[in-house]
């Protein structure tokens, strides 16, 4: 049997190889680029390099990996205070791109790219498809939301530069997606695996079984979804179900990938140098502790992220795949450090539903947030309290305050929500914090 070395250099694949180097190659390269990056944070970024001062560190202090846990924390709150702009170290003359994610205010959260940046997206999308056994033959229907979020662009780009053809459908218009997958010959689908199940249900009422279909592979992200989840929709449709990782700040989807053992998601560490740190102390914990994901951009140039703070709970899991992939990987996320949630591939935060209720005369903060799942898709139910005035008015007032709730919702967290009128004093209080999340849709199992 050949070495994996002498069965890249027989079939090289520039766009797979550095998943497959050794990882001492890696970590030089790692270790070259962080050096690299943390420069430019500091010569171009106040806010990195007053915390550098405050801690009496220059970029000549790195020297090793190691040395990654000396430098500051990057949180979600300094792309807010810093909104739009304050975080760029490149001139606006270089950026090609800007992406939003939500926030935790009316402001959303900027993200830029330069061009070289948008071919490091690309790589890696491009990397992520080849390690769930797409290629150029493929025909891929991208049913994320293209837009402002970076979901659909980035899986769209990355398909291109695998050489397979896209169908750019993006989110929404259930029957359409039936149709084309049928119509094109679909071999593989990129949605959100809540809205799959969902065409799953729905293609079953057309009489049309999934597993008469060409369609072969499903990736899955932005939202949290588990094995049980896998497996139904693995058996319903007869696919093979891919979980993939990524989030705006880092660059995108593409920063994870499980491979087709499925034993964990695969980092594209030459991009993206991976820390398991404690939640609590913000100390560094080995691989095989759980603790909170903190993300290092290696490459970015436009808008570094150094040691961001995901919020996310994994571990870290080092050693060969059984696929030959010596990235390490990251076990399926299944919780976060702070109150955000994800609903159908959105970013969702209590302050943000809080704003949009009290925007509207007539209601109370006193409100609760329900979240379940029904038919593989995710629901979301606001109970909110009126005022006494409200409440024994007429019909009519409840129904137009509900409306005007609706709207301004959807407005703020981009998304519809079910809203529940109740009489003042009908929710539960509470001498501490305040629950202002229900979540019954039992995404730990």
């Amino acid at each position: 049997m050949t070495s994996l070395l002498e069965d890249l250099a027989q079939n090289y694949n520039p766009i797979s190889a550095p998943d497959f180097v050794p990882a001492c190659h890696t970590q030089e390269l790692q270790f070259t680029r962080l050096k690299s990056i943390v420069r430019r944070a500091y010569d171009h970024g106040d806010l990195f390099r007053a915390r550098m001062q405050e801690r009496d560190l220059t970029p000549e202090d790195i020297r090793s990996l190691d040395d990654v846990s000396l430098l500051p924390f990057t949180v979600k709150a300094d792309l807010r205070d810093t909104y739009p702009f304050g975080l760029l170290t490149s001139p606006m003359s270089e950026v090609v791109r800007l992406h939003v994610s939500s926030g935790t205010t009316g402001k959303p959260i900027v993200v830029a790219y330069t061009k070289e940046d948008v071919n490091v997206w690309t790589n890696v999308m491009a990397r992520s498809f080849a390690a769930c056994g797409l290629n150029h033959g493929d025909i891929i229907q991208n049913a994320y939301g293209y837009g402002l979020f970076t979901g659909g662009l980035g899986a769209h780009y990355g398909a291109e530069e695998l050489g397979a053809t896209v169908i750019p459908i993006s989110g929404g218009h259930t029957d359409r997606q039936i149709m084309i997958m049928c119509d094109f010959h679909v071999t593989a689908i990129c949605c959100t695996p809540s809205y799959f199940i969902h065409l799953i249900d729905h293609a079953r009422g057309m009489g049309i079984d999934m597993h008469d279909l060409p369609i072969r592979v499903g990736i899955f992200g932005a939202e949290p979804w588990t094995d049980s989840m896998r497996k139904r929709i693995e058996q319903d449709a007869g696919i093979q179900a891919f979980d993939i990782y990524g989030l705006s700040e880092i660059t995108g989807p593409g920063v994870a990938i499980e491979c087709p053992y499925h034993n964990g998601l695969h980092i594209f560490e030459d991009h993206f140098y991976p820390e398991i740190v404690d939640p609590d102390t913000g100390e560094t914990l080995p691989d095989g502790a759980e603790g909170e994901l903190v993300l290092t951009t290696l490459s970015k140039k436009a808008m570094p992220m150094i040691r961001y703070r995901t919020r996310d709970i994994t571990t870290l899991i080092g050693g060969r795949c059984p696929c030959g992939r010596t990235l390490r990987r990251m076990r399926r996320v299944g919780r976060r450090s702070d109150d955000m949630f994800i609903i159908r591939g959105i970013n969702v935060f209590p302050s943000q539903v809080e704003t949009a209720l009290l925007a509207v005369e007539g209601t109370l903060p006193h409100y609760q947030i329900i979240l379940t799942r029904a038919g593989g898709l995710d629901e979301m139910e606001v109970k909110v309290e009126v005022t006494p005035e409200v409440f024994s008015d007429r019909v009519g007032s409840m129904e137009n305050l509900a409306k005007k709730l609706d709207h301004e919702l959807e407005r703020t967290i981009g998304l519809r929500a079910a809203v529940r009128l109740v009489r003042p004093n009908t929710l539960e209080r509470s001498e501490g914090k305040a629950k202002r999340v229900d979540d019954r849709r039992n995404l730990d199992e």
